[in-house]
């Protein structure tokens, strides 16, 4: 299998940052450096970058973009603009591989463009992690890091009204989690002439609290409505998979982004750390549980397989089976993840 530094004659490696993005710009084939240079992230400096590339490569591939492969480090945060703009010319661009540095060693920016670019000469060209593109995948991406935000801050007010009222007597028994009922009849509080001023002080802030949640759930709810829409214009037949919502059918859009982007079912499990690691020594020959991947992909193949097991009866019947086999619950729902892993990548996979 070919590798990057045989199907291609330049890389660009591309270290981001808020301000400027650092490239640099290497012979595949021997790794050398040709010339670095620093942009700003402005439009104009992504443009400039942009025929910088062209400029330096253009001669020696004739014009063929595909002879230049972009090997850029945050393309889901600071690189995503420059991903974009290398993207919509033509150039495939990668993430780069996690930098491996010398114990001792020191780095700068032009050091990092770098690595950058020759931590992938080796790598098989079918093996790249292509980064995410499309109107789509951005969209969804942009959604879900919204819902991940209100659903945490959603969180952090129900504790601290929680915590409030336990260490208060406002009339309210917290001794268990508080329901939507109660946050709603907090909220609509008023003032109490009884109160103490500490009383009035804690009851002003649990109607704060209280009604911060509920804004937040307006807002939740307003997001899995677009995610639902979104998802139904992307691809509806996911939404009618047993298990998934337009919450999880989002993560997996937006991480699957595109075809060709995940080469088959092996590496999306491997890309959802739903792969199993082997562990065999001797006569023991066991498989463990995969930590690595893209965690948010992760927990979505959880709680479907979480669903499955409580609703789908063929997936029932496997929980029975490979029980009176010995296996244990967190082991039959690793087993699940890969399979569902596998489903998914095949009916993504007829996507055009």
């Amino acid at each position: 299998m070919a590798i990057v530094a045989d199907r291609y004659a330049f890389v660009v490696g591309v270290d981001t940052h808020a301000a400027a993005h650092h490239y640099a710009l290497i012979d595949a084939r021997t790794g050398g450096v040709i010339d670095d240079r620093a942009f700003p992230t402005t439009p104009a400096g992504l443009g400039r970058a942009l025929n910088w590339v062209i400029d330096r490569t253009g001669p020696a591939t004739g014009g063929l973009v595909e002879q230049v492969l972009i090997s850029m480090e945050g393309t889901r945060s600071y690189g995503a603009q420059a991903a974009v703009v290398f993207a919509e010319a033509g150039y495939r661009v990668t993430d780069a591989p996690t930098p491996k540095r010398e114990r001792g060693a020191g780095k700068n920016d032009h050091l990092d463009a770098i690595t950058a670019a020759r931590g992938i000469l080796g790598k098989e060209v079918d093996r790249l992690a292509d980064a995410r593109a499309g109107q789509t995948s951005t969209l969804l991406q942009i959604l879900l890091t919204a819902r991940n935000a209100m659903t945490s801050e959603r969180t952090r007010a129900i504790n601290a009204l929680t915590a409030l009222l336990r260490v208060h007597d406002l009339g309210i028994d917290a001794r268990r989690a508080l329901s939507s009922q109660t946050i709603t009849t907090i909220a609509a509080w008023r003032r109490r002439a009884g109160d103490t001023p500490a009383q009035a002080a804690a009851r002003t802030e649990a109607i704060r609290l209280a009604r911060r949640v509920g804004d937040l759930n307006t807002d939740v709810k307003a997001n899995e409505a677009a995610l639902r829409a979104a998802v139904t214009e992307a691809m509806p037949s996911l939404l009618e998979m047993v298990g998934i919502g337009p919450v999880n059918a989002a993560i997996v859009l937006a991480t699957w982004s595109h075809p060709g982007r995940v080469r088959n079912d092996a590496a999306f499990a491997k890309l959802a750390g739903a792969c199993p690691l082997e562990i065999s020594s001797g006569r023991r020959h066991e498989h463990r549980l995969n930590r690595t991947g893209d965690r948010q992909l992760n927990r979505a193949l959880h709680t479907i397989a979480n669903t499955r097991m409580r609703y789908e009866p063929r997936t029932r019947d496997y929980v029975e089976r490979r029980t009176a086999q010995g296996l244990t619950g967190p082991r039959i729902r690793r087993c699940l993840k890969r399979y569902i892993a596998r489903e998914l990548h095949q009916h993504l996979a007829t996507m055009t």
